[in-house]
């Protein structure tokens, strides 16, 4: 039987919820955007939006939405090629995307902004700031922010590739207390649902450990960038900073306004530590990085239980590179990452 979260309850708690859609929700596995899931999707925003609770969209979609503008032309076949070919699709879809979404919050009296952002709007305190205060602003005037990486120009190694892990950077970002992320497929089984008829679908993760990563499996389908890996990933950094994630289908009726009631609907990570105040956000974001060091016994304790700085002493291993001031993973020499944020030591 479905269990439910008492739902005044609920609602009392839940104040700011951060929304992640897919391309292949978007388009309902075809190559053309679903208008009537869009229109859906705003009316159920819309009836949050009337009990007081703020909604940020993170939606993908764009580059989908510019080959249907542009009725479909050839896809490129080489990697550079297919790179400008995929920018330009992206530049042109995402006018039209946000064109639909205007339309479409529209009927329910609602406002949409557009928010374009980066890596580095992200990772540069500063930029954070500025990122941060216009989407409370928009949320002040009851304007629903509607967020995509800009794809148009990000590339390399300022681009974060998949919208699972932006949307983990807003929920991040805007202190959310629900990250949303609306899929093809229900939630996190135990093994492939498309390949074992025996997998089951995992109602509550409490802790994201080893076997979470391996059930997480490969990539999702070719029309968007991100699988349940991915999806995997956001959700580890989002409880990290406080915020319950939950991962489900969008193609069940009602399912934003069912989550939000407390539904166990699709797969819900749960978080232990409270909203970490807007500085040490900023750090936690940056910890998506590949570079690490390994401490011994004596500086893990100092770090986790003590409160204090790490000293070079400390350090006995350092894989990757890194830049003064940036921030880094922490592990100790058995192998666990330390869940505590500290700068890197810069010579």
């Amino acid at each position: 039987m479905t269990e439910h979260i008492p739902t005044e309850r609920t609602r009392a708690a839940l104040r700011r919820v951060v929304v992640k859609v897919g391309t292949s929700v978007l388009t309902a596995g075809t190559d053309r955007l679903n208008q009537p899931f869009m229109v859906d999707l705003a009316r159920q925003v819309a009836t949050l939006h009337e009990q007081q609770i703020d909604v940020l969209l993170v939606s993908s979609g764009a580059v989908a939405a510019g080959w249907e503008r542009l009725d479909y032309p050839p896809r490129q076949r080489r990697k550079a090629a297919s790179l400008t070919f995929r920018q330009m699709l992206a530049a042109v879809g995402q006018s039209r995307m946000m064109h639909l979404y205007e339309q479409f919050f529209g009927i329910y009296g609602l406002h949409v902004a557009q928010a374009l952002l980066t890596k580095g709007d992200l990772n540069d305190r500063q930029r954070y700031l500025n990122a941060r205060n216009a989407l409370l602003q928009c949320l002040s005037y009851n304007v629903v922010p509607i967020i995509n990486e800009n794809d148009a120009v990000a590339t390399g190694e300022v681009k974060l590739g998949d919208n699972d892990t932006l949307s983990a950077y807003v929920a991040n970002l805007v202190d959310a207390d629900l990250l949303v992320i609306l899929s093809d497929i229900k939630g996190l089984y135990t093994a492939d649902p498309r390949r074992d008829p025996a997998a089951q679908l995992i109602p509550v993760v409490s802790q994201i450990d080893e076997q979470i990563w391996q059930m997480a499996g490969g990539s999702g389908t070719h029309r968007g960038t991100g699988g349940m890996f991915t999806k995997i990933r956001a959700a580890d950094l989002a409880v990290r900073s406080g915020t319950e994630v939950v991962i489900t289908s969008g193609f069940e009726p009602n399912c934003l306004l069912r989550v939000a009631l407390g539904e166990l609907l699709g797969t819900r990570f749960r978080t232990t530590v409270s909203n970490l105040e807007a500085r040490k956000r900023w750090l936690l974001a940056e910890t998506v990085l590949p570079s690490r060091i390994v401490v011994d016994d004596g500086a893990a304790r100092a770090l986790i239980t003590q409160g204090k700085s790490l000293l070079p002493a400390g350090i006995t291993e350092v894989h990757g590179e890194f830049e003064r001031g940036q921030t880094i993973r922490i592990y100790n020499q058995q192998g666990a990452r330390l869940h505590a944020v500290s700068r890197s030591i810069a010579r």
